[in-house]
């Protein structure tokens, strides 16, 4: 039998593997194995998914002589490599370009968009400007505490969003209030660090009654609150309350309430139970359950 070329594979089957090996795999490894892979990993069907990696934009600088070159060490490993790979100036070279280079590799095809930790008001802009087709959008704790403001104007421009990752409930109702106006088919919503309480509940039955997936793992939810979203939104599919703190896992009402959600989880919830100097009765400390826990993907 003669021997099977990877110049031969159909195009559209290669763009359908690398499109699912991940933004780091596609960066790093697949345009270097072959020509025919190389030309495969440019079609911008490849980039659907903008899920980056976490990289870190700290960064070390070193000046050589006197007005000589400037060289810069990245902290984070990845970053370091595409460099190398790339072999791109370091001097010039930053995380808003390096994103920049990936959006555009996307052509405006992406669909699904994960924002590193580091990424910035300039970085969201101009994703959504390149970007207009999105329909899953993950951001950074940071990002949204910082600029709230410019999610909410952006969000305009997401007219087919369907699902939101949020790394913090900072300006939430007005960011669900947007959502209402601009994003008919929008069915999804996580947030990680959330603080939920009468207001945002609120804001969840109002603006989002058809919502069918709620995570809010890890939050701060009150009671009352927690009543109401279940009162509230009926066509819920999936609630991830697990491991919140404001209920008890085992409250029976709120358990007949969601007995109708085929995926309701409330395991390892519990009530606000913290003495007055911050410690809970079991010796654990009142911020040990603030961590960062990542995105969800459905």
């Amino acid at each position: 039998m003669d021997e099977r070329r990877w110049e031969d594979l159909n195009i559209d089957c290669m763009v359908n593997i690398l499109g699912r090996v991940g933004m780091e795999s596609l960066l790093l490894d697949v345009p270097f194995v072959c020509k025919s892979w190389y030309r495969a990993s440019l079609n911008p069907s490849c980039w659907e998914r903008l899920i980056f990696p976490d990289i870190k934009s700290s960064y070390s600088t070193l000046f050589v002589g006197i007005g000589g070159k400037t060289l810069r060490w990245f902290h984070d490993p990845k970053l370091e490599r595409f460099i190398h790979q790339y072999q791109i100036d370091e001097s010039h070279f930053s995380t808003t370009a390096f994103i920049k280079f990936v959006v555009n590799r996307s052509n405006g095809h992406a669909t699904a968009l994960r924002l590193p930790p580091c990424a910035s008001e300039t970085d969201l802009k101009y994703v959504s400007d390149v970007c207009g087709d999105l329909k899953a959008v993950g951001l950074p704790g940071d990002l949204v505490n910082d600029k709230s403001g410019v999610i909410t104007e952006l969000i305009g421009k997401w007219k087919r969003l369907e699902w939101l990752m949020l790394g913090s409930s900072y300006d939430l109702v007005k960011i669900l209030s947007q959502i209402s106006i601009h994003c008919k088919d929008f069915w999804g919503l996580r947030v990680s660090n959330a603080d939920i309480f009468n207001d945002e509940a609120i804001a969840i039955v109002n603006f989002l009654p058809k919502i069918k997936h709620l995570i809010l793992r890890k939050a701060e939810i009150d009671r009352d609150a927690l009543m109401k979203l279940l009162q509230g939104c009926t066509e819920l599919r999936v609630l991830d309350v697990s491991d919140c703190i404001g209920f008890s896992e085992d409250d029976e009402e709120i358990l007949k309430l969601a007995s109708h959600i085929t995926n309701f989880s409330c395991k390892g919830s519990r009530e606000y139970d913290y003495d007055d100097d911050g410690f809970y009765e079991d010796g654990s400390f009142l911020f040990d359950d603030v961590v960062y826990d990542g995105y969800y993907s459905d």
